[in-house]
């Protein structure tokens, strides 16, 4: 085991890095193999067995599913791997971005069979949106239906990345014995029960096949990058290290993706995928400097020891032992007993203790320097998103974004005695995890939970009954759903009149309201825009201002059922001021007032939020799962045979998969399966909603 750990701590040989992928498809099984093959575990941890390291949590163990985000360090030729084990359920896809937002690359993984899942192009698009490179590793090769070209190929197709396959499986599925690589067309074979590879020539057998793939290989490369293009056009053939060069480049700009293949759970693959990982993907010194706002302009810090103190908390979790917040330090050095600065809550705290993670196991260290990932304890008002940073110079980093939630659950303790105690245990998750939303219904007093789906609001209720022995009622599952305009008014007038002693109260406007139109993702984000066309200075600027905060004021409750208003454009087309009376808080009460009224003079649309579901079932099941498919009103958009299962793809809304995971197994003998990512909303029948 190649785990040279001297100068781990210079940034050229620090690797931040998540593992990526749709649920199943051996996540957490590659980061134990990466454990295990790193020294850093001495026994293969499995998640059917319950024994992995970064799937700790009970939940996790009994579900079988990674839940929460879970830091491990490890060291791998000379190098420093800091890894973020990801869960690849969509209710957690919070968890992801978050993790994401402090990451310098990922692997992405695939099942060999089922190739690129729904849930596996949602997190790519998250990296995308991040700009974190990534290399492939196609795991599952020892399965039935097993083939590394269709998976490729779904990932040419779905991702549009230049997939750049740099290996040749020997042997196929359950004869899957190793690889050819083809950079230094060189054959690894993994005996049975042996714990490394045996490098050696490419079999006979292969050999053809490893040249043919290895000149497709080249000139893939050489038609992405133009130095690679020009040894090309020279030689007519690329060397191992050009090719090496020209990969590392291309992985790092996005322009192409690795993709290397192996079997997780039989140990076969983990090191070349290791070795891939310092090759191809950056260390912090690799990616554009960390930038932010200070005093409001915008500045730059450096990946470097020796510079102002900055960094990121991109989780929070309470632990018997303590609050731990999870950094990812970006510029400066921190050390245990220093003070620093919360950018965001603008307080000064001291750090008690520094922790290198590994999973539920820590080990105390002096300081963490830039490019780190590690825990803090002593921190009590950061938060994820917080910037923490040096005192003496401040520092505002983009926090991670936060998805509004789509289900709502009532929770309410189930002895009055533990009511303040519910509430405390509620305000903790909801500080842990963003994408948890804790409110109070104004009309029937009930605390609502409202969170990603049902499975996330299961989890947040399992962890209070479990962490702190409380007994809680929970109500149905409700989904959260929006208003937007169907059509609009033009030249909606709107008077704001108060006078009852004093200075009284004045502001005129004209609105016209219209739909915006938008994508369906889109619909239930926050789709409004305001435009002003007053023309003389008959509604001056800061008034214009104040108008707009007051139709966002609006925007909270909508006239067919309060619920949140989408997607309209709203234009202040003319209006008049007093020269007394009218004032900021005139205009903005005139601004929230005249969008209510004009929005019930407006033809509204209630939207629900809705899914793409793919159901993997037996063929004989087919029929009576598109029946019921049909009858929770969902739209069939594909069906595909695929290793003697068949995959039905349908857009339903989300109201109605509540129980369907019950309905599924019971309609399949057990055999079916289901996965679901979010949409975005569409128009709901009147006679779906409840208010």
């Amino acid at each position: 085991m190649r785990t040279n750990i001297t100068n781990l701590n210079t940034l050229a040989v620090v690797r931040n890095l998540g593992i990526l992928a749709h649920v199943d498809a051996g996540k957490t099984t590659v980061t134990e193999r990466i454990l295990y093959a790193t020294g850093t575990t001495h026994k293969r941890g499995e998640v059917h067995d319950g024994t992995t390291v970064t799937d700790f949590d009970s939940q996790e163990r009994d579900r079988g599913i990674t839940i929460f985000a879970a830091a491990v360090s490890c060291a791998w030729d000379g190098h420093r791997i800091n890894l973020i084990d990801t869960p690849g359920h969509v209710d957690f896809a919070d968890e992801v971005e978050r993790s994401l937002r402090v990451l310098d690359g990922a692997v992405a993984v695939f099942d060999a069979v089922a190739g690129v899942e729904p849930q596996s192009e949602s997190v790519w698009r998250q990296a995308d949106r991040h700009g974190v490179p990534r290399i492939a590793f196609v795991n599952k090769l020892d399965r039935a239906g097993a083939d590394l070209d269709t998976a490729v190929e779904s990932i040419r197709e779905r991702l549009h990345p230049a997939p750049l396959v740099v290996q040749l499986p020997i042997g196929t599925e359950d004869g899957f014995r190793g690889v050819v690589d083809l950079v230094r067309m060189q054959a690894l074979v993994w005996a049975d029960g042996a714990e490394e590879a045996v490098e050696g020539p490419v079999p006979e057998d292969l050999l053809d096949e490893a040249q043919r793939r290895r000149r497709l290989l080249e000139e893939a490369v050489a038609e992405l990058h133009a130095g690679a293009l020009e040894e090309f056009c020279e030689r007519s053939a690329l060397s191992p290290e050009s090719l090496v060069a020209a990969l590392r480049e291309l992985t790092r700009s996005g322009e192409g993706v690795v993709v290397l293949c192996g079997s997780a759970y039989r140990n076969r693959g983990v090191e070349p995928l290791l070795d891939a990982v310092l090759a191809y993907l950056p260390s912090p010194l690799d990616v554009p400097a960390v930038r932010g706002l200070r005093d409001g302009a915008d500045e730059e810090r450096p990946a470097d020891p020796s510079a102002p103190f900055a960094a990121l908390a991109f989780k929070v979790s309470a632990t018997p032992t303590g609050r731990l917040t999870y950094l990812r330090v970006y510029s400066g050095t921190i050390e245990k007993g220093g003070m620093v600065f919360d950018a965001v809550a603008r307080r000064t705290e001291r750090v008690g203790r520094i922790l290198r993670v590994q999973a539920d196991r820590h080990a105390h260290i002096d300081r963490a320097v830039a490019g780190d990932i590690v825990a803090v304890v002593g921190l009590k008002s950061a938060r994820p998103g917080s910037t923490l940073c040096a005192p003496d110079a401040p520092l505002v980093l983009e926090p991670p974004s936060v998805a509004d939630p789509v289900v709502s659950v009532a929770v309410e303790a189930r002895r009055s005695t533990d009511t303040d105690r519910l509430a405390g245990a509620l305000a903790r998750l909801a500080e842990e995890d963003p994408s948890l939303v804790v409110r109070t219904d104004a009309e029937t007093g009930q605390t609502v939970l409202s969170g990603m789906g049902e499975l996330h609001l299961e989890v947040a209720v399992e962890k209070i009954r479990r962490d702190l022995g409380l007994d809680v009622n929970v109500g149905r599952p409700r989904v959260s759903y929006r208003e937007t305009v169907g059509r609009g008014v033009s030249g909606f007038v709107f008077r704001h009149v108060k006078q009852d002693g004093g200075a009284g109260q004045f502001a005129h406007v004209v609105l016209d309201v219209e739909p915006l139109t938008v994508t369906g993702a889109e619909q239930g984000s926050n789709g409004f825009e305001f435009h002003s066309t007053v023309v003389g200075g008959r509604v001056p600027q800061e008034y214009v201002r104040a108008v707009e905060a007051g139709c966002r004021d609006a925007l909270a409750e909508g006239p067919l059922g309060g619920h949140p208003v989408t997607g309209l454009r709203v234009t202040l087309t003319d209006g008049s001021t007093h020269v007394k009376d009218s004032s900021d808080t005139a205009f903005r009460t005139a601004g929230r007032l005249g969008l209510r009224d004009a929005l019930r003079a407006c033809a509204m649309v209630v939207l629900e939020p809705v899914v793409e579901v793919t159901v993997t079932v037996p063929e004989e099941a087919v029929g009576s799962v598109l029946g019921d498919l049909a009858a929770r009103r969902g739209r069939v958009t594909g069906s595909v045979t695929r290793a003697g299962a068949a995959v039905v793809t349908a857009t339903v809304p989300l109201a109605e998969l509540f129980g369907y995971a019950t309905r599924l197994r019971s309609r399949t003998q057990g055999r079916g399966t289901f996965t679901a990512r979010p949409t975005g909303y569409a128009p709901a029948p009147v006679a779906a909603v409840s208010h």
